[in-house]
């Protein structure tokens, strides 16, 4: 199985797709403009103490007022809020806990109230992005994690990945671990650790002891509330996560970023370093991967199956509800149970690369094609817990109930991934009065005049529909060589498929969008 990463770069924002045997499989969307995402730290300030809650609220410089609950300060609480209280003004001198002595834990079924007040510094982590209406969720058990491994301050604990199965390699990484970490810092490795070098391990841990010194550097004469650590950004936290020995390529459409994934891959996946690829080709880096066309089919209400059936998703305020049909899916001389059984395996594949790509949280409930024999329904139960296997949110799947339900629960941690894959109606733009569609050509050559004319612009790009992209190119002489006698301009034509059919954008040499 052949993995790719796709990242395309503008202005706005980084987006970074996973494929899969060309088949996308996630999808990730970063702001250039981010703010309180999951893994940054921030110095915080407590407004308020809810104990009919066991919470707190809490100022991280969000519009909304950040929540803190009991469960979420983490046994280390006292040392926590010692260290940060000394940082802040100067008692405790270095980043390093060696000669720091631990404080009790707090009791696990505590108050807030007994261990946290109003108008307290407390050091947090963000661990679910405002969502809707709703602030940020903390906590104040903060980690840094790494390629191989996470840094927990303030125990001495060492963890190993239930994934990695062999007890030899779970002793040998425990004791290596315990070998040269520092005092009062614990670990969990993580799964990518298995079988690698020492040098490789401290080479990770040493860079995780370096971003905890910068916090407390940034901790230094700090005032609330102030983000002293940001977790990094979107595409190395991706790379930091998902990249194994099963990336093949790397394609990147921006040569500065392109530049930065090379960095990152020298400095934590030396062999890795040549698999980066600019792309050079002629439209947007995701059509010609294909990548927007599968965007169009994955984000609809309606998603199609290849065998033929189908899955309509809505979405509710409390969960989200899948139906199953079997649509135009024809049995051939198989039962109707046989058939009903492919196809809700299918649907079970289908719908757990979705959740991931749309990153839908919360409730879900699946409404699959009845099975009548309980072997059949264990098989569906089975094959969807398989399917959901590669899952990194944490998920609880339940057995199909006696209506061939299956009801899942899948943690979110920030906003879904919504993408309008409905069109306005290029003619009517949905108000039922019919524009001829070849009047777009008008407008095009009304706002090349302008960039032309009045502004005096040249090496301008006209991004379209593809559809519109053929009929302004093809032919002799194309509306492109006529621009090109009436303007003595030439105008690069690049086809968009995210595009609907009649938009189109002008842009300047930079790449960026020039207002008509």
């Amino acid at each position: 199985m052949s993995h790719e990463l796709v990242i395309r770069s503008d202005n706005a924002q980084v987006a970074i797709a996973i494929l899969k045997d060309k088949l996308l499989t996630e999808l990730h969307r970063e702001k250039t403009e981010r703010g309180f995402a999951v893994g940054d730290v921030y110095l915080a300030r407590v407004r308020k103490v809810a104990p009919g809650l066991n919470a707190a609220f809490v100022d991280v410089g969000h519009e909304k007022d950040a929540f803190l609950h009991y469960f979420d300060l983490g046994p280390q609480y006292r040392n926590s809020y010692k260290y940060t209280k000394g940082a802040v003004n100067g008692s405790v001198k270095d980043s390093l806990l060696e000669d720091w002595t631990l404080e009790t834990d707090i009791d696990k079924g505590g108050k807030i109230a007994d261990v946290v007040s109003a108008s307290q510094n407390v050091l947090v982590q963000i661990a679910k992005e405002p969502i809707s209406t709703k602030g940020p969720r903390l906590t104040a058990e903060v980690t840094l994690p790494g390629r191989y491994m996470v840094l927990v301050p303030f125990t001495n604990k060492v963890s190993i990945s239930s994934r990695i199965k062999d007890e030899e390699e779970r002793d040998r990484l425990k004791r290596l671990m315990r070998s040269i970490k520092p005092a009062n810092f614990g670990l969990i490795i993580r799964t990518n650790a298995e079988h690698k070098q020492v040098a490789e391990l401290d080479a990770d841990l040493k860079a995780l002891l370096g971003r905890w010194d910068t916090c407390y550097r940034n901790l230094r004469n700090a005032r609330a509330p102030k983000r002293v650590l940001g977790e990094i950004d979107r595409t190395s936290a991706v790379l930091r996560d998902v990249l194994n020995k099963d990336f093949s390529t790397i394609h990147v459409d921006d040569d500065q970023l392109a530049e930065e994934v090379r960095e990152f891959l020298e400095k934590h996946a030396p062999d890795k370093k040549d698999i980066v690829k600019v792309f050079k080709g002629k439209g947007g880096i995701f059509d010609a991967f294909g990548i927007n066309k599968q965007i169009k089919q994955a984000f609809g209400r309606q998603v199609s199956l290849p065998s033929g059936a189908s899955l309509v998703i809505e979405k509710t305020e409390a969960m989200h509800v899948v139906d199953v049909n079997s649509g135009s899916r024809k049995g051939g001389q198989k039962d109707q149970e046989q058939n009903a059984l492919e196809i809700n395996i299918e649907a079970a594949q289908e719908i757990a690369r979705l959740l991931r790509l749309r990153d839908m949280g919360g409730i879900i409930a699946v409404d699959f094609i009845d099975l009548y024999s309980a072997e059949n329904r264990r098989a569906l139960h089975k094959a969807f817990k398989e399917a959901m296997a590669d899952d990194k949110a944490k998920h609880n799947i339940l057995p199909p109930s006696r209506f061939g339900v299956i009801e899942l629960t899948r943690q979110r941690v920030r906003p879904e991934t919504e993408i309008d894959t409905s069109e306005t109606c290029p003619t009517c733009g949905g108000s039922g009065e019919v524009q001829a569609p070849i009047l777009v050509i008008d407008e095009i050559e009304h706002a090349l005049n302008y960039v032309f004319t009045d502004k005096g612009m040249t090496g301008v790009t006209l991004c379209v529909h593809p559809f519109i992209h053929a009929y302004l190119t093809k032919g002799f002489p194309s509306r492109r060589m006529k621009w090109w006698m009436r303007w003595k301009q030439l105008v690069k034509v690049v086809p968009d498929g995210s595009l609907q059919f009649l938009d189109f954008t002008v842009k300047d040499k930079a790449g960026n969008d020039v207002p008509l």
